[in-house]
């Protein structure tokens, strides 16, 4: 083929066939780089699809389990080999004054299995619940031991212990803009695990670093994708909506440390304020907008009630209104119902002095 599949990221050293498989399976190796921007709006979908990080040179390494034995005979084997190399050598130190030949054979003989004691001693590893230990040997990796106990593997290891339990990542309180370009406070926690030992130790330079940033990059695109509230119901705001916004924090999450072999068990959004310096005015807009739609309650109850009055006196017969009659009645109940104050009882002598 003349065609060359790889982007200029990618180092054409690295063309194997091995490369050549993920267009086969569908995704694209390329990273989000070429997804595009979303063309809908995150006024109405939000942010769109999270962008996946993966390193630039594929998927290199992968977690598989390492060969370990129990360490309890490795660990009796090493202190009867330190326990026989110390008797040897004392035996041998006194012996050289009578035999120096044979002193110094048995000397040597308790050095060699005081050094095979040390590698005994080397070769076993104390795995703790919710740890795993990740081995290499010359820079190669080799496994990872989660097994908890005693375990004994090649004393030549290299040993990195990398915890697997459950963390919290709570980010610290960002000041950015909704969706408006209103600023804003906002602040998450990340429940987070290990998944891959693997990518967690050779993929990132360090992966609890990696998160912390991750997380932050996300919580600012999400503020960033959704205004603070909305009046309108159509539209999703980071107020109103909080476990949409939530579930699409933790995909976003999910998505960015997918390359330190990470899983995002749960994000929720702590703290979500406007800004000091808006605070004040759009505290006065909120307490407008409620003014507002408390009056429009009240108006649209005043209404059915004053309805319900006329048709009631009418229907009863206790008195025959006619249209200034009925008008009159209606703007009295409208100002006694939708009043902020009590209404004043006033007498119009006019109607009797016209009638005397």
């Amino acid at each position: 083929m003349t065609q060359n599949p790889h982007p200029p990221p990618f180092p054409p050293a690295h063309q194997s066939p091995r490369q050549h498989a993920p267009s086969q399976q569908g995704p694209n190796p390329q990273g989000p780089s070429q997804q595009g921007p979303n063309p809908q709006g995150p006024s109405q979908q939000g942010p769109g699809r999270p962008p996946v990080l993966r390193s630039p040179e594929g998927e290199r390494v992968r977690e598989r389990p390492a060969g370990a034995v129990s360490g309890y005979f490795a660990i009796v084997a090493a202190v009867v080999l330190l326990v026989l190399a110390l008797l040897t050598g004392a035996f041998g130190f006194f012996l050289t004054f009578a035999q120096p030949g044979a002193g110094i054979g048995l000397i040597i003989a308790g050095i060699i299995m005081f050094i095979a004691s040390m590698f005994l001693f080397k070769g076993c590893i104390s795995v703790a619940p919710g740890q795993a230990v990740v081995l290499q040997l010359y820079g190669k990796y080799v496994g990872t031991v989660r097994q908890s106990g005693l375990r004994f593997v090649n004393p030549l290891f290299t040993k990195n212990l990398v915890s697997t339990r459950i963390r919290n990542h709570e980010t610290s309180t960002l000041k950015v803009n909704d969706l408006d370009g209103n600023p804003i406070e906002i602040g998450a926690v990340v429940v987070w695990q290990v998944r891959d030992t693997a990518q967690a130790t050779f993929e990132v330079d360090d992966f609890e670093e990696f998160v912390a940033i991750q997380a932050e990059t996300a919580v600012r695109h999400i503020a960033n994708s959704y205004a603070y509230d909305s009046s309108d119901s159509n539209r999703m705001s980071l107020k109103d909506n909080a476990d949409e916004i939530t579930s699409k924090l933790s995909e976003e999450v999910a998505a960015r440390v997918t390359a330190a072999g990470v899983t995002v068990i749960e994000s929720r959004i702590t703290q979500l304020a406007y800004a000091p310096e808006i605070a004040r005015a759009m505290l006065q807009r909120q307490q407008a907008t409620a003014v507002v739609a408390a009056r429009q309650l009240i108006v649209e109850g005043a209404v059915g009630m004053v309805e319900t009055a006329i048709e009631e006196i009418e229907s009863r017969g206790i008195v025959t209104l006619g249209h200034s009659e009925r008008s009159d009645l209606v703007s009295n109940l409208m100002i006694v119902l939708c009043g902020d104050q009590a209404a004043q009882p006033t007498i119009s002598t006019s109607r009797n002095q016209k009638s005397g």
